[in-house]
């Protein structure tokens, strides 16, 4: 079974930043698009930005130019590069990955654990 691992999160002044990262934990045949979400408490869980396999990348507009995603194939990893925090992006963050793990499976959404990232004022 495969499990994406992440890592990164943590307690933050307004202003600072965190890199978030997300591997998964054994060998992939493939992985399509990778992404990372957030869940604020009382919020539903909100997509916070994708990246496709051939490197193209999307963001909510209340993180761009402050978040970068990036991967890296050859690690089977995501990151998330997240600059300029603020108390609003406090939440509970997910990575996703749509990946199939033999030749002969079909591609599937996995998700990681959530980490905590905190945003003090």
């Amino acid at each position: 079974q495969v499990q994406l691992v992440e890592s990164g999160g943590g307690l933050v002044q307004a202003g600072g930043s965190l890199r978030l990262s997300c591997a998964a934990s054994r060998s992939i045949f493939a992985i399509n698009t990778m992404g990372w979400y957030r869940q604020a408490p009382g919020k539903e869980r909100e997509l916070v930005a994708g990246i496709t396999s051939g490197g193209n990348t999307n963001y909510a507009d209340s993180v761009k130019g402050r978040f970068t995603i990036s991967r890296d194939n050859t690690k089977n990893t995501v990151y998330l590069q997240m600059n300029s925090l603020e108390p609003e992006d406090t939440a509970v963050y997910y990575c996703n990955a749509d990946l199939k793990t033999t030749a002969w499976s079909l591609f599937r959404t996995y998700w990681g654990q959530g980490t905590q990232v905190t945003v003090s004022s």
